[in-house]
């Protein structure tokens, strides 16, 4: 096994860096972020660092880069509070893709890559039509990360619209039926295919397969 180390990595180039290092944690959950600005301007980015951060109260996460580097989405959602997280399947990933490109303030990326925002009752920022599985969040916080000038904008899940079908019996989500890809680094976006699902796990006792 290779022993690579932080100075022999700092020497890299930037790209090479970025790319070895963004594949390093592995794959990750990759979703379209919809929001709109008070001026009714629509914007959706694409957003490969979504997290869960609790059940009870319903909390998600998500790492937004610098101001500078990427202003629209964590402006818009500091204006209205709202925002929507929106599933990518196959058939729309190239067109996810393209929201990653820096469009202008004025220009929305709805129109740019051909994806159709549509509105919901009660909520004020864009649904992602062609997406399988989209809920709505209202913010609840936003916390600045000053070693690298990131932000972690936590927000509050009060809408899910998903296909019933998708939904197992005990809650769980399969997203795989509704074709939820997964990315690795930058530019790679993956199909999941389903392994298995484990009882909850006891010190010293087998581990059991749940029956589904």
């Amino acid at each position: 096994m290779q022993h690579i180390d932080i100075n022999e990595i700092k020497s890299w180039d930037r790209f090479y860096r970025g790319n070895f290092i963004n594949s390093l944690s592995g794959f990750k959950s990759v979703s379209l972020i919809g929001t709109i600005n008070t001026e009714g301007i629509t914007n959706l980015g694409l957003f490969s660092n979504i997290v869960h951060l609790g059940a009870d109260p319903a909390l998600i996460g998500f790492i937004n880069r610098p101001i500078a580097a990427a202003p629209h989405t964590v402006n818009n959602i500091e204006a209205t509070k709202s925002y929507t997280i929106n599933h990518i399947h196959r058939n729309i990933v190239a067109q996810a893709h393209g929201t990653s490109a820096k469009y202008a303030d004025g220009e929305s990326e709805f129109d740019a890559v051909g994806l159709t925002p549509i509105f919901k009752e009660g909520v004020k920022a864009p649904f992602v039509k062609e997406s399988l599985i989209q809920y709505a969040l209202e913010l609840v916080e936003i916390v600045p990360i000053k070693h690298n000038q990131t932000f972690l904008v936590i927000g509050a899940i009060n809408h899910v619209f998903i296909d019933k079908d998708f939904i197992s019996k005990d809650g769980f989500i399969a997203i795989e039926k509704a074709g939820s890809i997964t990315s690795l680094g930058l530019d790679g976006y993956y199909d999941t295919t389903h392994i298995a699902r484990y009882h909850y796990a006891k010190p010293f006792e087998p581990v059991i397969k749940i029956d589904e």
